[in-house]
């Protein structure tokens, strides 16, 4: 099994797409709206995936965060809101901001699970700072590190409640980051004293199945490479100060903030001590590269793997009901 979770170009499987992932073999796979239609579309995709791999619980993934960043929407599914909306319900009351965030989170695994999807990229850890980029600051659970870990946990019980495995995201912290990794490269000048402010989420939630890398260079740690291509940051930040022993996987090697080719980044994350690249696009001649440059999973990477996927179980919980409570808590605010 190759260490890559490869993106679909379209609502099927191509003919070379089954052939290839036949032969390479990925870890999983990530779902984006193209490869969104409807409810029938969906199960019978996400079905022909597991039937390839040969795997039952072979990982497939998908942003569903809520506010922009929701690839399964109106009309075949309700609009969900984002981060923020939980945030400032915190500042008014935040016990109630945790159980919304809970329900909101065990409604979309519910969701997800119908159709088949088993992770979703969500959790954000990244605390916000007054100038975070856009990007994040829209999607973020606050600015206080405790009611962002709060928060983050309640989501990925909810998530674990509705039969889905939760990614935190982005290690080391992307809330310093003042441009867009999908097209800069950001680098965090913070001291360790401060950053110690973007890790503690992260080390509340070092026993989360799952981590996602940050794009960003922070000086204070490696002051030549993103967190996702440095040794330094995934062995001694990641894997040490905040403890993480899950599978860490990068974030989506296209984006600008890297440079290289496909396979060079990919094979340069796997060195760096990530578990997994991921790779989003489905274009066959960068999936091509990564895979004859990736080496087969090592032993602990697949521990880490089953480990993470053991925790999905049967989905509980009615949809209609949670989507009621969330709604109902959010409007105290």
């Amino acid at each position: 099994m190759k260490p890559v979770i490869y993106g679909l170009s379209g609502l099927a499987l191509t003919d070379d797409e089954r052939a290839f992932y036949k032969d390479a073999d990925p870890c999983g796979y990530i779902l984006f709206k193209r490869n969104v239609q409807d409810r029938a579309q969906l199960r019978a995709l996400t079905d022909s995936l597991r039937d390839l791999s040969g795997r039952d619980d072979v990982p497939i993934l998908i942003d569903q965060e809520g506010g922009k960043v929701q690839r399964m929407g109106p009309p075949e599914w309700p609009d969900f809101p984002a981060g923020p909306a939980f945030d400032a319900l915190y500042e008014v009351a935040p016990v109630s901001a945790i159980e919304a965030a809970r329900a909101h989170a065990n409604a979309t695994a519910l969701m997800l699970a119908e159709v088949g999807i088993n992770v979703d990229c969500w959790p954000l850890l990244d605390v916000s700072q007054p100038d975070t980029t856009e990007a994040i600051s829209i999607r973020a659970l606050g600015h206080e590190p405790m009611r962002v870990a709060a928060m983050g946990r309640a989501i990925l019980d909810g998530l674990r409640t509705g039969g889905v495995v939760g990614v935190v995201k982005h290690m080391p912290g992307h809330g310093r980051a003042v441009v867009d990794t999908h097209h800069h490269l950001p680098t965090v000048r913070a001291s360790e004293a401060e950053l110690e402010i973007d890790l503690e989420p992260f080390r509340s939630l070092a026993d989360a199945p799952m981590g996602m890398t940050s794009h960003i260079v922070f000086e204070v740690w490696d002051k030549e490479r993103p967190a996702t291509l440095s040794p330094i940051v995934v062995d001694h930040i990641i894997r040490g100060q905040i403890g993480f022993d899950g599978l860490l996987m990068t974030d989506d090697i296209d984006m600008k903030a890297l440079s290289g080719t496909a396979g060079e980044k990919a094979a340069g994350a796997i060195a760096a001590g990530c578990d997994v690249v991921l790779d989003c696009w489905g274009r066959m001649d960068e999936m091509a590269e990564i895979a004859a440059l990736l080496n087969d999973m090592p032993a602990k990477s697949l521990e880490r793997l089953d480990r993470a996927m053991a925790t999905v179980k049967a989905p509980e919980g009615d949809f209609n009901a949670l989507i009621a409570k969330r709604d109902e808590l959010l409007g105290l605010a």
